[in-house]
C-alpha cells in the first residue's frame, strides 16, 4: 500500500503495468476522505497524455519514481471514462469498482473518494484561513502550468535508388586514309635507257598493268570501366516551428463577501511568483 508521505512524488510518475509495458504517466491522485491515503490515480495516455483513465493503486508500490499496478496496460486503457475534475460521485465509484472486481467498502454516509488537488474538509492544520474545496493542507494555493516538451523522432522520410541503363549516341571521329592512283610519265630514251628501250620486239601489241590499293576505315567497340558511382547519406539540419497550445492556472481573489479592513482597504497579494 502507498501511504500519503508519497502523494506530492505520485504527481507526474511514469506508471507500468503488470506486463512490464509503460501505461502512461500519474496525472491526479485521489485519496480517501478520512485517512488521507492514496486510492485512485488518473493515468495520462495518449499522444502528449491527451487521454486519462483511474487505475486503483490496491496492490500497487511505488518505487524509484515508477508507481506499478496490478492490471495490464490494456486492462487500464479501456477502464470507464470519468471526469478527473475532483470528487468522484457514488455511481462513478461504484462503476470503477466493478470494472477493477472490488469491493466498495466505504459506508453511506462517508464523504466519497476526492482529488487530493481538489482540496475539501475543514481546517485541520493551523493555518490562517482553510480551504472550501476540500482539506486544508497549508496555507497557499499551488498554480500549476504545462510546459511544452519537444523533441525529435527518427522516421523514414524516403527512398533513393541508383538504377544504370544504356544510352546510344553518336561519336564523330576523323580519320586519315590513303589510296594509290595511277600516274603516267613519259622519258626520251638515252645512252642510259636504250638496252631497255631495245630488249623487246620491235614493233608489237603490247599490255602492262598496275593493282591499284587504298585504306578503308574499320571500326570495332570494347567496353572499358569509367566510372564508380555509389549512394551515400549526409545530415542536414533545419530550423523547424512547432505550435502547441499549453495550458495554465491563474488565481485570482474574489473579496465580493469582504466587507472591509479596520482602514476600509483589502490588500491582494500577487500569489504567483
Amino acid at each position: 500500500m502507498i501511504d500519503s508521505n508519497s502523494i506530492n512524488d505520485l504527481i507526474g510518475a511514469d506508471v507500468y503495468g503488470s506486463g512490464e509495458a509503460k501505461i502512461g504517466t500519474v496525472g491526479q491522485v485521489y485519496v480517501d476522505n478520512d485517512t488521507q491515503a492514496p486510492t485512485w490515480v488518473t493515468i495520462r495516455t495518449g499522444l502528449f497524455g491527451s487521454a486519462e483513465t483511474f487505475a486503483p493503486l490496491t496492490d500497487a508500490n511505488f518505487d524509484a519514481g515508477i508507481v506499478r499496478v496490478a492490471y495490464d496496460k490494456a486492462f487500464v486503457k479501456d477502464a470507464p471514462r470519468v471526469e478527473a475534475d475532483g470528487a468522484l460521485s457514488d455511481e462513478e465509484e461504484q462503476a470503477l469498482y466493478s470494472y477493477y472486481g472490488m469491493t466498495d467498502t466505504s459506508v453511506a454516509d462517508e464523504q466519497p473518494l476526492y482529488d487530493q488537488d481538489a482540496d475539501r474538509g475543514a481546517n485541520t492544520h493551523g493555518t490562517q484561513g482553510h480551504d472550501t474545496s476540500g482539506p486544508t493542507t497549508d496555507d497557499a494555493m499551488t498554480r500549476s502550468e504545462e510546459r511544452l516538451r519537444v523533441g525529435t523522432e527518427q522516421v523514414q522520410a524516403g527512398r533513393a535508388r541508383l538504377r544504370k541503363h544504356v544510352v546510344t549516341e553518336q561519336v564523330t571521329k576523323t580519320v586519315p586514309v590513303s589510296h594509290e592512283e595511277v600516274t603516267l610519265s613519259r622519258e626520251p630514251v638515252t645512252d642510259v635507257n636504250a638496252a631497255d628501250a631495245l630488249a623487246g620486239p620491235e614493233l608489237s601489241e603490247e599490255e602492262h598493268e598496275v593493282v591499284l590499293s587504298e585504306e578503308r576505315v574499320v571500326t570495332a567497340k570494347e567496353t572499358v570501366p569509367v566510372e564508380r558511382v555509389r549512394l551515400g547519406t549526409e545530415t542536414v539540419t533545419e530550423q523547424q516551428t512547432v505550435n502547441e497550445e499549453v495550458a495554465h492556472e491563474e488565481i485570482e481573489l474574489d473579496d465580493s463577501e469582504v466587507r472591509g479592513t479596520t482602514d476600509g482597504t483589502v490588500t491582494d497579494r500577487d500569489l504567483r511568483s
